[in-house]
Parts: structure tokens; C-alpha cells; sequence
């Protein structure tokens, strides 16, 4: 499967690691999508998934955002996860549960497929 056709999967979950990212600290934009970076084994993320995400939370109050306008430089839109936020964060990680086990089911027949040739 190539990356291409991976990608509306993985944006399913973009929130998700959103609001994971956000219950550990509120952050801005830039700065979340380099923390996803560093930190995903494979991010699937790109600025414009972060923003548009990050719009979508907002919009449905899972984030709030604040502007910090006291430092040089540009002014920044940080986000902070609401209590709306965890919950859905609670939503994802029981479907994520579910799905990581169909995957250990696949995983785990496969490999008995595969020993029988």
C-alpha cells in the first residue's frame, strides 16, 4: 500500500494524535506538528492536516485557542484541549483499542498462513 492511498486513513486519526499531544501541553501550531515529528515513529501529519485539524477541534470545542501577541515576533495562536477534548481523546482511544486488536488478529493469522507454505 503506498502512501498515497494510506492517507485518508491516516488523516482519520490526525485529531487523535492531536489531542494527545495537546492534553500534554497547549502549543501552537509549528510547534505541534515538530513535536509530532520528532516523536511519531512515522508521522503522517503535514501543516496543512495540523491546521485543518486543529479548525475542526476548535469548531467542535475539543480545542480552545488563545493568541500569545507579549513576545517579539509574530503573534501565535496556541491551542489548549477542553474538557469536550478528553473525552473525544477517550472516544479515540477505545476505537483505537478495537482496531489494534483486529490487527494483532491479522498479524497473528498471517503468520500462521505464511508457516504453512
Amino acid at each position: 500500500m503506498t502512501r498515497e492511498s494510506n492517507k485518508g486513513e491516516t488523516y482519520r486519526h490526525a485529531p487523535a494524535f492531536i489531542l494527545l499531544f495537546l492534553a500534554r501541553e497547549n502549543l501552537y501550531g509549528a510547534a505541534l506538528l515538530s513535536k509530532m515529528q520528532e516523536e511519531l515513529p512515522r508521522c503522517f501529519a503535514d501543516s496543512a492536516v495540523i491546521y485543518r485539524s486543529l479548525q475542526e477541534l476548535e469548531e467542535d470545542g475539543s480545542v480552545e485557542a488563545y493568541w500569545e501577541t507579549d513576545v517579539s515576533g509574530p503573534a501565535r495562536k496556541w491551542y489548549a484541549i477542553t474538557a469536550k477534548g478528553y473525552e473525544r481523546l477517550a472516544q479515540f482511544k477505545e476505537d483505537i483499542e478495537i482496531r489494534k486488536k483486529n490487527l494483532e488478529f491479522f498479524l497473528k493469522s498471517y503468520k500462521i498462513i505464511v508457516k504453512k507454505d
